[in-house]
């Protein structure tokens, strides 16, 4: 039962790991996006990307926020918003590749900036309520949570 239940962490281990990676990729794709690409060209994008659910339904929350939110960002605040995504994406993008190849330093650093993460994700979560940022952060935590295991196990092995 004992080696079923540590099969099961380590698979759900991997699969977090896994999506923790794409996710830092996107970051960094979107980070690159918010720094290179110029303020007419990231509308009309938006506004490409949106259009035909803007046609089928003109009121759509999403879309229309999406839009909203491209056409008044201000550079400085895109600018910012880039390099923190594309910061934060390539700490991601190494934390991953240092845990699935079972470096073990990646183990107590993965959990203490992922840690530092969820701080400042609760932080922002205080300041204004998002579903997106409390499913994110209840993710990580239970990331955290799978490396924390993962890493007693293997140290318990060697």
């Amino acid at each position: 039962m004992e080696s079923r239940l540590k099969t099961l962490y380590h698979r759900a281990f991997d699969v977090g790991i896994v999506l923790k990676g794409l996710d830092g990729l996107l970051e960094v794709m979107a980070g690159m996006t918010l720094l290179l690409t110029a303020q007419p060209a990231l509308v009309g994008a938006v506004h490409w990307l949106t259009r035909q659910e803007l046609i089928e339904d003109p009121g759509d929350p999403v879309a229309n926020f999406l839009l909203h939110l491209v056409q008044g960002l201000p550079v400085g605040t895109r600018h910012f918003a880039g390099a923190y995504l594309l910061g934060h994406g390539i700490v991601k993008l190494g934390l991953v590749t240092g845990l699935l190849r079972g470096a073990r330093w990646s183990y107590p650093t993965a959990i203490v900036i992922l840690t530092a993460f969820i701080g400042y994700q609760g932080y922002r979560w205080m300041q204004q309520a998002s579903f997106f940022l409390a499913a994110l952060t209840v993710f990580d935590v239970f990331i955290v949570l799978l490396i924390a295991v993962e890493w007693r196990c293997r140290r318990v092995i060697a």
